[in-house]
């Protein structure tokens, strides 16, 4: 697949004597794509059945005729104020109980089945005018399902729906009662219509019920992104994307993903820094500039799994965003590695946010490839040096890496439920185990929990699957390679019991957890040989061999040759002597990167990035600041 470029433009924002000029301008600097129409419904039906396609007619037409390829996003995201009159129930509701109200955006509450039929006769409508329209060559549901807190709404929709929902997940309330354990503090129910949302309680919820509900409100995502990617597919034969975003996982992205051709996400790394990796101060300020090495790459390996091997960056930061807590600009040089990265993970393209920087509403400070008045911003240089690199490159030509993760959303969901400790995440635990995977210069490919076949990874890593089902249970009994389980796997059943016999219940590695305990962050557990325990630990019991151990003895990890487990998370040393031990068990070569350095290998090509903001020595030469090396293999 040959590697492009893009940008996301907004003709309904600009004067139309305008378009032809950027038009002819997005060519000369490289790209290929653009992404257009994902909050247009206001502009294209003013008010109700009033429809005006004249303008998007334009503007497509302007575009394919400058040779550019069209991404014709579905409008939904912004549903215009009339919709709110006719729909007036339409608005998610906080947790809270406060309704999320018009004037920004994503105000729409999944649950509500008459603005998903309003989704639907709107994405229809698109795909009748558009959908063999040549120079419409892919398209984009909605836009970033989840953003601002959005998948989880308690509105009587909501409550309606997740009624339902139950009684065809259970049948009866009998069994409702008895999953979720309802004879603690009498919270039995006579009938589906007494389950209310798990909100506004007086104390935590039943975390069967909290769990349930999350599983219900990702449900919700996957309905609504289903009825429009079927009138889309009716009408054409363009593949069809969704822009994921960074540590969103309040909704399962592969049941999302399973209706789609390309996944594609929206990577902001200096605004993610601040917002979501979670870095210490320290860290914070030494990669302000280039943000963190791993949380793009972790994000560019999951969404190839989400696309199941086909996916694209569809908004690129360029520059200073407008909602992080602190908005630097980038390091020099840092635009063009954060393309290249994306290329070395298998990205088909990457697209630019945005095209021109808005001069008006709520991203005024969200910089672009242009200025406002125009003029070429920082970016565009280096979007037009990766174009010219892009002509001598070879296609992607992606291979399956040595190392397999698995990323489990429902886990996510059963962590958040009930995370034992301040500040411990399921994707904290998984994000932790792929930074040290990376620090030892392994390439890594993320898997679903639905994988079958591990055939051809030498290391297997499952950390944090609170429900390991039967499925995934049973792959990895028969992997070729190493397996490395814990800490919480196989924690809950289905119904978020603890299950007997205690977990993880792995046949064939005698561990047993008999106790756990979360810690202090100033209260860390010291390991034999160096590194600690923080956060979380187990008290394991078993007769299989003790790898790794505390001071006082303690077995932390235990193992035979094939799988082991590991019942703790560990410090950042205790993860290094960790990947170290299984990379030996496993046959890997592990090389000990200098910090900030990272890479990536393809069937083709071995990258190496510098992300630091200092000149370091690699195996691939000295590197600059925002440095890269291309070495073919």
């Amino acid at each position: 697949m040959k590697r492009t470029l893009g940008t996301c433009y907004y003709p309904e924002h600009w004067p139309e004597d305008m378009w032809e000029d950027d038009a002819a301008r997005m060519v000369r600097a490289g790209l290929t794509w653009v992404r257009i129409g994902e909050f247009s419904w206001s502009r294209l039906e003013p008010t109700p059945g009033d429809l005006h396609w004249d303008w998007l007619d334009s503007a497509i037409e302007v575009l394919g005729k400058a040779g550019l390829k069209v991404v014709l996003g579905t409008p939904t995201a912004t549903p215009p104020r009339w919709m709110i009159d006719k729909h007036p129930a339409m608005l998610a509701v906080d947790a809270d109980g406060n309704p999320r109200k018009f004037g920004s955006r994503r105000h729409y509450c999944f649950s509500h089945l008459g603005y998903r039929e309003e989704s639907r006769r709107i994405t229809r409508l698109m795909a009748e005018r558009y959908g063999r329209n040549p120079n419409v060559a892919a398209w984009q549901t909605d836009n970033e399902y989840g953003c601002h807190d959005t998948t989880i709404s308690y509105s009587e929709s909501a409550r309606d729906g997740f009624r339902d929902w139950l009684a065809q997940r259970y049948q009866s309330v009998d069994a409702l009662n008895r999953a979720w354990g309802n004879i603690f503090w009498s919270m039995e129910y006579r009938s589906f219509d007494e389950v209310d949302l798990p909100n506004l309680t007086v104390t935590e919820p039943n975390p069967a019920h909290v769990q349930d509900f999350r599983r219900y409100s990702s449900d919700m995502v996957v309905a609504f992104n289903k009825v429009q990617v079927c009138e889309i597919k009716e009408r054409s034969d363009a593949p069809i994307s969704h822009n994921y975003m960074g540590r969103i996982t309040d909704f399962d992205h592969y049941k999302v993903g399973e209706d789609l051709d390309i996944a594609t996400w929206d990577s902001y790394p200096l605004g993610f820094l601040e917002d979501r990796v979670g870095a210490d101060a320290a860290r914070q300020r030494a990669y302000a500039r280039q943000g963190d090495p791993d949380f793009q790459a972790f994000h560019h390996d999951l969404y190839r799994a989400v696309g199941r091997g086909r996916w694209w960056v569809m908004e690129q930061q360029p520059g200073p965003v407008n909602w992080a807590p602190y908005n630097p600009s980038p390091l020099p040089g840092m635009v063009r590695l954060w393309t290249w990265e994306a290329f070395a993970h298998g990205a088909e393209a990457v697209c630019y946010f945005r095209w021109r920087q808005a001069s008006f509403a709520q991203e005024q400070l969200h910089a672009g490839m242009l200025r406002p008045d125009s003029k070429d911003a920082p970016a565009m240089a280096e979007a037009q040096e990766v174009a010219r690199e892009l002509a001598d490159a070879p296609n992607v030509q992606p291979a399956q890496a040595p190392v397999a993760l698995v990323f489990d959303y429902d886990s996510d969901w059963a962590w958040a439920t009930q995370p034992h400790g301040t500040g411990l995440s399921y994707f904290g635990l998984v994000f932790d185990h792929y930074k040290a995977l990376r620090r030892a210069g392994l390439t890594v490919d993320i898997v679903a929990p639905n994988c079958k076949d591990f055939e051809g990874y030498k290391l297997i890593m499952a950390p944090g699957l609170m429900h390991l089902t039967g499925g995934l249970r049973a792959a990895l009994a028969i992997a070729e390679g190493h397996v490395c389980y814990g800490p919480r796997t196989g924690a809950r059943d289905a119904g978020f019991k603890i299950p007997i016999p205690l977990p993880p219940a792995i046949e064939g590695l005698d561990v047993t957890v008999a106790r756990l305990e979360s810690l202090r962050p100033d209260m860390p557990i010291s390991l034999d040989g160096g590194g600690a325990v923080s956060g979380y630990v187990e008290e394991l019991e078993g007769t299989a061999p003790v790898l790794m151990q505390t001071d006082a003895g303690a077995p932390v990890l235990m193992g035979a040759a094939g799988q082991s487990y590991c019942g703790a998370w560990l410090d950042e040393d205790g993860m290094d002597r960790l990947v170290g031990l299984l990379g030996e068990r496993s046959g890997l070569e592990i090389r000990a990167l200098p910090e900030g350095i990272r890479t990536r290998r393809t069937a083709t090509e071995e990258f190496w990035f510098n992300h630091t903001s200092k000149v370091v020595e690699t195996p691939a030469g000295v590197l600059p600041p925002a440095g890269i090396a291309r070495r073919k293999l």
